[in-house]
């Protein structure tokens, strides 16, 4: 319940701010980053208890890069005549951005803190260690998809290199529901209410987005091939003419 709170929250944001997050990037970017630099110095040092909380939910849980991430996939499926598509489309790669600013600052935390463990054999939780793995594999694709956002970047590639690129992000939303799952489901399992909660609240957004990516996906389809298929009726009415 909590994440979806943080969504509608962070979806109630998007569309607030969308002007000058359009306008002004980088300043929605260095406060991505700031939120990073002090979630690190609140892991290491401490902070005000009310500071760390909202951090702690927000980044460290990365729920606001969760949700951010949501959002920038599910306009992807929005239909184009939408107003919701029409609002949020043109800060789509900035939202993607800023997500991708957050979730390294809480991959770095967790990284700091699991690779000794993981080196010196210390025990590790097999749910654990699998979701460890899985988080470098999500490194990578982080790596790759955020810097590939950046219109600097982007100009310097190919549009159908760029664009086969991008198509990373669909294995990497999915596999973020995986990570989420080894995570949660053995608390969930053992009849943890808070975790069985939870990932209700992630399947609906993860398992959702699946269904209407691929309900889009057939659409479109469906919509070439009518167009082919017209396309050729016009051409032998043209040629029965001629």
């Amino acid at each position: 319940m909590e994440f979806a709170i943080v969504l509608a929250a962070t979806l109630g944001a998007c569309l607030l701010l969308r002007t000058p997050l359009h306008k002004h990037p980088t300043v929605f970017y260095a406060l991505a980053i700031a939120i990073d630099v002090l979630f690190v110095f609140g892991s290491t040092v401490g902070l005000p208890r009310p500071v760390w909380a909202a951090l702690f939910v927000l980044v460290q849980k990365c729920e606001l890069s969760l949700a951010l991430f949501a959002i920038v996939m599910y306009i992807g499926v929005l239909s184009p005549t939408s107003k919701l598509y029409q609002w949020l489309k043109p800060i789509r790669s900035e939202l993607s951005i800023i997500a991708w600013f957050l979730a390294l600052g809480h991959m770095a935390v967790y990284l700091l803190a699991y690779i000794p463990k993981t080196f010196q054999g210390a025990h590790v939780d097999t749910n654990v260690f699998g979701g460890f793995v899985l988080a470098m594999i999500l490194l990578v694709l982080l790596m790759v998809l955020g810097i590939t956002s950046f219109a600097g970047v982007k100009r310097h590639m190919r549009a159908d290199d760029w664009k086969r690129l991008q198509k990373l992000a669909y294995p990497f939303f999915m596999l973020i529901y995986v990570h989420v799952l080894l995570l949660l489901l053995p608390a969930a399992l053992h009849g943890g209410l808070s975790a069985s909660v939870t990932v209700a609240v992630y399947s609906v957004v993860f398992v959702g987005y699946a269904i209407a990516r691929t309900a889009r996906a057939l659409h479109e389809r469906v919509k070439d091939e009518r167009s082919v298929k017209l396309t050729a009726e016009s051409d032998e009415w043209e040629r029965a003419k001629a």
